[in-house]
């Protein structure tokens, strides 16, 4: 089972309901590989389009393959997972990051959602949730498995040092949400995608510590005197 951290509008256009979800496998343990690779064989919409075994590789396909979904292992030889992030994280790649990993420490989940990630899954994941979280996090929404959002929730934040960790996007969608707009209306006065929307939203509401839209917008009223 999964929890979902922040739903948002699911609005794709009729290009996205027709195509599948192209994802990206990084783990270097053959068995997993060969595993996901038959799961995603049988899934309608998603479609596999590569598999690297290391972070470098990772990076490298996921910029020449612009994959909808990266599926991480945060156990990489080499470059691991969180470096992965940090690499993605600097090309502003497109790509959502669900990490699937064995074990990390208690600030594994929050490292990662603070890093990019869009969710954060253990490996012994049901394969039907991990197929759902796939399609919620390529949806816009973060994910997590029960335990990393236990850790999420007991990290310090929702306070002003999490707003000073968005980016200055981020600030802007933050102060729209605070003003009661809607993604679709956030994402006209920006003039991007409603899809980029429900993207920096999942960020901000990663980094803030909050679970929902709502309580990010309380958050930026209490915190009015921080400059948005």
């Amino acid at each position: 089972m999964m929890a979902a951290v922040s739903p948002n509008d699911r609005s794709a256009n009729a290009n996205d309901a027709r195509r599948p979800i192209t994802v990206l496998i990084a783990d270097d343990h053959p068995v997993v590989l060969q595993g996901l690779a038959v799961l995603f064989e049988v899934q309608d919409d998603i479609r596999l389009v590569g598999q690297a075994s290391d972070g470098a590789e990772a990076v490298r396909l996921t910029r020449e393959l612009d994959p909808d979904v990266l599926l991480l292992d945060l156990k990489l030889p080499g470059l691991d997972g969180m470096g992965v992030l940090s690499q993605l994280r600097s090309q502003d790649t497109r790509t959502r990051v669900l990490v699937l990993t064995s074990a990390a420490g208690p600030s594994g989940p929050a490292l990662a959602l603070q890093s990019g990630a869009a969710g954060f899954l253990y490996k012994d994941v049901d394969p039907d949730a991990l197929v759902r979280a796939i399609r919620a996090v390529y949806d816009g929404n973060t994910v997590l498995a029960p335990g990393a959002a236990g850790l999420v929730a007991a990290r310090p934040g929702g306070d002003v040092r999490g707003i000073a960790a968005l980016t200055a996007r981020e600030r802007e969608v933050l102060a729209l949400l605070a003003d009661g707009r809607s993604n679709r209306e956030i994402a006209r006065s920006l003039r991007v995608t409603e899809k980029t929307v429900k993207t920096h939203v999942s960020s901000v509401l990663a980094k803030l510590g909050v679970a929902d839209r709502t309580q990010a917008a309380l958050l930026a009223v209490r915190q009015s005197d921080v400059e948005l």
